[in-house]
């Protein structure tokens, strides 16, 4: 019996060592648009990605209403009659890394994650470079990278075409730590 107890402990505890969950102690998405009339650009600190190193699965979910905009009237248009965001009000990405990766040495990865990108109900295949940079048992994600508004159904009204760029660029950087159940 004493054998099947020590078994049962030493399987369990290698599995927990191997299938490590993190989340994010602390993300940043920000998103910049520049145009000739006017630059805009809003942040987010609210999103927690989560990752499983053993399989690379990566989820992240956005709340559209959690940017903050330097004007409060940019922050109600984005949400209104942009990203329509009481009928839109997440944008989710859920993907896998396409590298492998040795989460036991500190260091700096190069990664393509491919996964499927939900935004303004509609979903798209995409593929986001990266690096996942290791240190001291954290992991820190970090991307960034262009959305064609337009390959989401976002529309512009003509009046304001000239004030809203046609690519927006979109950084995030996400500190991960190990998930502890509490």
């Amino acid at each position: 019996m004493k054998k099947v107890v020590l078994s049962v402990a030493a399987l369990l505890f290698g599995f927990a060592v191997q299938a490590q969950l993190y989340v994010a102690d602390s993300c940043k998405i920000s998103f910049f648009s520049e145009t000739p009339v006017e630059n805009i650009d809003a942040t987010n600190t609210s999103a927690r990605p989560i990752m499983n190193t053993k399989t690379g699965d990566i989820q992240i979910k956005i709340d559209n209403k959690g940017f903050t905009f330097p004007k409060p009237l940019m922050q109600e248009h984005f949400n209104e009659n942009y990203m329509e965001s009481e009928k839109y009000p997440y944008t989710v990405f859920k993907g896998k890394i396409n590298e492998t990766v040795d989460y036991t040495k500190d260091g700096v990865n190069n990664i393509t994650v491919t996964g499927k990108m939900d935004m303004h109900g509609v979903t798209k295949d995409v593929t986001l470079k990266g690096t996942l940079t290791v240190k001291n048992g954290k992991i820190n994600l970090a991307t960034s990278f262009t959305v064609h508004i337009a390959d989401y159904n976002i529309k512009i009204p003509t009046l304001v075409i000239k004030n809203i760029a046609e690519d927006v660029m979109v950084k995030m950087s996400a500190t991960m730590k190990p998930f502890v159940k509490k």
